[in-house]
C-alpha cells in the first residue's frame, strides 16, 4: 500500500485552514455574484445543448452566423411556445372547474360521512372545545395591577393622516415586477451571450486553453473534451428519459381517460429538467385535477399510483444507471450537488446542478491539486480491488472480503485473481509491518484469512477441472520436480502455495521447504532431492540481499538446475532486482504468478525428458513430494 510521507502537524494544520478559508471564499463569491454567474452559467448550458443542432446545420452548408440564428430563435419560438401552451391551458383548466364542483361537494360529503365517529372527528371535536374554552377566559393582567378606571384615561386627540389618492395596487407594484423583470433581464442576457459563444465557440476554447493550459497543453486539451464529451452524454440521457418520461405518462392518462393527457405529459417532459421537484409539481397538479374531474375515486387513485410507480422506475432504476453512467459523476453526489446548488442559486442552480458538478469532477481529474473532487463526486471506485481486499482483512471482515475474491473469480481466472487480489495482499502485510503498522495479531490473522481463500480457489478450481477419468495423470516418476524455497516469511510459502495451485498436477511435482530450516538446511536439502526446477519465492518490499545469498549457494549446490525467483508483486526497480540476481546465479526473476507458470511451461518440454531418464535409470525413486 503506497502512504506519502506524513507532514508536520503544523503543516497539516495550515494545509487544513488554508482549504477552509479558500473554500469558504468561493462558496461565498458563488452566492453573491449570482447575479452575473448565473446567466453565464445558463449560457454556457444552453451553448452545449444547442451546438450539436448549429453543427448540424453547418454541416448542410448553411453559415455559422445563419445556422446560429436559426438554432436560437428556434429554441425561443419553443420556449414561448411553452409558455403560451401552458397559459392557454392554465385558463382553460379553470374555466372547467366550475363544472367539476359537484364532483368536489360530493367528495367532501363522502369524506366526512366516513370520518363521522372515527378519531379525526373526535380531535376536531377536542380541539374545538379548548379553542372555545381558551376564547371564554378574560385576559390575563398582572398580579396586584389594578387596572385604571375608563374615565381616568386621558383621550387622545385624533391624529389626521393625508395619503395620496391612488390605488392600493399601485403601491406593491413595485414590489411584484422586480423579481419579474430581473428573471427576464437574466434571461435575455443569457440569450444574448449564447448567441455570441456559439458564433465564437472555437475561439473561446482556444482562449481556455491559452488562460490554463500554458505548458499543459495535453491535459487542457484533454479535460476540455472530456467534460464537452460528458455534458453532451447528460443531456442526451436527460433527454431520452424524459422524453419517455412524458410519452409513457401521456400513454396512462389516456387510458384512464384524463382530458388534455398529451399536453400535461409535455409538460412533465419539460418540468423534469428541474431534478427532483419538476415532476412531482406535474403529479401534484394532475392528482388534484383528476379528483375534481372524475366523479368517483377509481381514476383518480389510477392516475396516483400510476404516476408514483413511473417516478420510482424512472428515478430509482433509468436515472442512478443512465445519468451517472454518462456523467462520471455518482449518485450521491448527484443529491448532494443538486441541494448544494440550489441552496446557491435557488431553482436555476437545481437546473444547472449535473453539469457543473461534471466540471467540478472533470477538474478533480486533471488537476493534481484538486483530486478530492474526483474521488468524492466521482463514479469510480474510491479504492482499487486489492486495497479494498486488504482493508477489509485489516477490519477482520473475512466474509466481505472471501465475496470480494470470489466476485472476482466468477470474472477471471485463478491466476488473475492471485496477481491482482492476494499477492498484493501479502506484499501490503510486509509494508506496514516492517513500518510498525500492523500489529502481530494482525498479520497472523491476515495470513490465515488469506490461506483459507487461496485453498476455497483451490477447491473450486479442482472441481471445475475434468475427472481423473477422463483426464488420467501421467506416472510421478515422469513428473518434473519443482523445490519451493521461501525467502523469509508465512507469505512467501503462501505465495509458493498458490504457484503450486496453478501448475498442472500431471506435469509438475512440487515440494515446498519449511520456513524453520537455515539456509544452509535449506540447500543441503535442495542438494539431497536434485529437483530440475528451485523456485524462490521472495516477496517485496525488501529481503534482496538474503534472496540473492540463496541464490548462490543454490547455483553452487545445483549447477545444473533452473532456478527462478518470484519477486511477485514488484512494481519498482524490477530491472535492478533482475540484474543483481541474474548475477547470484538465477536464470529468471518473474514479478507475477502468472509469467512465472508461463516460464515453466517453455521449459517443461525440455525438462519432462531429462526426468523420464532419470526415471528409467533410477535416479527417481520416491512418489509425489509433500510439503516439509
Amino acid at each position: 500500500m503506497v502512504k506519502t510521507s506524513a507532514a508536520p502537524g503544523w503543516q497539516r494544520a495550515l494545509i487544513v485552514l488554508t482549504s477552509t478559508v479558500v473554500g469558504v471564499v468561493v462558496v461565498s463569491c458563488l452566492y453573491w455574484a449570482q447575479r452575473v454567474l448565473i446567466p453565464v452559467a445558463l449560457a454556457v448550458f444552453l451553448t452545449f445543448l444547442l451546438a450539436p443542432l448549429v453543427s448540424f446545420l453547418q454541416r448542410r452548408r448553411l453559415g455559422r452566423t445563419l445556422s446560429v440564428a436559426l438554432v436560437v430563435l428556434l429554441a425561443a419560438l419553443l420556449l414561448g411556445g411553452v409558455v403560451w401552451l401552458f397559459t392557454v391551458e392554465v385558463r382553460s383548466i379553470a374555466d372547467e372547474l366550475p363544472k367539476y364542483t359537484e364532483n368536489i361537494k360530493e367528495k367532501v360529503r363522502s369524506l366526512r360521512e366516513k370520518g363521522q365517529g372515527s378519531i379525526v372527528e373526535r380531535l376536531e371535536k377536542m380541539i374545538q372545545d379548548i379553542t372555545r374554552e381558551w376564547e371564554s377566559q378574560p385576559a390575563s393582567t398582572e398580579e396586584g395591577a389594578v387596572p385604571p378606571p375608563a374615565a381616568a384615561i386621558p383621550e387622545k386627540p385624533p391624529s389626521v393622516v393625508v395619503e395620496a389618492e391612488s390605488p392600493p395596487w399601485l403601491s406593491r407594484l413595485p414590489a411584484l415586477l422586480s423579481p419579474v423583470v430581473e428573471s427576464l433581464g437574466s434571461l435575455a442576457m443569457a440569450l444574448v451571450l449564447v448567441v455570441f459563444m456559439l458564433l465564437k465557440r472555437e475561439g473561446l476554447r482556444n482562449r481556455l486553453i491559452r488562460l490554463i493550459g500554458h505548458g499543459r497543453l495535453t491535459m487542457t486539451t484533454k479535460a476540455v473534451d472530456d467534460a464537452g464529451q460528458r455534458i453532451s452524454r447528460f443531456l442526451l440521457m436527460q433527454l431520452i428519459i424524459n422524453g419517455g418520461f412524458g410519452l409513457v405518462l401521456t400513454i396512462g392518462l389516456f387510458l384512464i381517460q384524463m382530458p388534455h393527457a398529451l399536453v400535461w405529459g409535455f409538460l412533465a417532459a419539460i418540468l423534469r429538467y428541474v431534478p427532483y421537484l419538476g415532476s412531482w409539481i406535474t403529479s401534484a397538479v394532475l392528482v388534484v385535477l383528476s379528483l375534481a374531474i372524475f366523479p368517483g375515486w377509481l381514476q383518480p387513485l389510477l392516475v396516483l399510483g400510476f404516476i408514483v410507480v413511473l417516478e420510482l422506475v424512472t428515478a430509482n432504476i433509468a436515472e442512478p444507471r443512465l445519468f451517472g453512467h454518462s456523467i462520471g459523476v455518482s449518485e450521491v453526489a448527484l443529491l448532494v450537488a443538486a441541494a448544494f446548488w440550489a441552496f446557491l442559486w435557488g431553482p436555476i442552480g437545481l437546473v444547472l446542478s449535473s453539469p457543473l458538478t461534471v466540471c467540478l469532477v472533470v477538474l478533480g481529474k486533471y488537476v493534481p491539486q484538486l483530486e478530492f473532487l474526483d474521488v468524492i463526486l466521482g463514479d469510480e471506485p474510491s479504492l482499487s480491488a486489492d486495497i479494498t481486499y486488504y482493508q477489509r482483512l485489516l477490519a477482520r471482515d473475512q466474509d466481505e472480503a472471501t465475496q470480494l475474491v470470489l466476485a472476482q473469480a466468477k470474472t477471471f481466472p485463478p491466476e488473475q485473481v492471485y496477481d491482482t487480489l492476494l499477492v498484493p495482499a501479502l506484499n501490503y502485510v510486509k509494508q506496514d509491518r516492517a513500518r510498525d503498522d500492523l500489529t502481530e495479531a494482525d498479520e497472523l490473522f491476515i495470513l490465515r484469512a488469506t490461506r483459507e481463500i487461496m485453498e476455497d480457489l483451490g477447491e473450486r478450481q479442482a472441481a471445475s477441472t475434468v475427472p481423473a477419468a477422463e483426464n488420467p495423470k501421467a506416472p510421478a516418476c515422469c513428473k518434473v520436480r519443482i523445490l519451493g524455497c521461501p525467502g523469509h516469511d508465512e507469505g512467501d510459502t503462501l505465495a509458493l502455495e498458490m504457484l503450486r495451485q496453478l501448475l498442472d498436477p500431471a506435469s509438475w511435482e512440487m515440494e515446498i521447504l519449511s520456513l524453520d530450516m537455515l539456509s544452509a538446511e535449506s540447500v543441503a536439502r535442495a542438494g539431497d532431492k536434485e529437483p530440475a526446477v528451485v523456485c524462490v519465492g521472495a516477496l517485496p518490499p525488501g529481503g534482496l540481499a538474503h534472496t540473492r545469498y540463496l541464490c548462490k549457494r543454490l547455483r553452487a549446490r545445483l549447477p545444473a538446475a533452473r532456478i527462478v525467483v518470484g519477486r511477485w508483486g514488484l512494481n519498482r526497480d524490477l530491472e535492478q532486482n533482475q540484474e543483481q540476481l541474474l548475477e547470484a546465479g538465477a536464470d529468471r526473476v518473474e514479478a507475477a504468478l502468472l509469467e512465472t507458470r508461463t516460464q515453466l511451461s517453455t521449459w517443461l518440454p525440455v525438462l519432462t525428458p531429462e526426468e523420464t531418464k532419470r526415471c528409467a535409470s533410477g535416479a527417481v525413486s520416491d512418489g509425489q513430494m509433500v510439503a516439509v
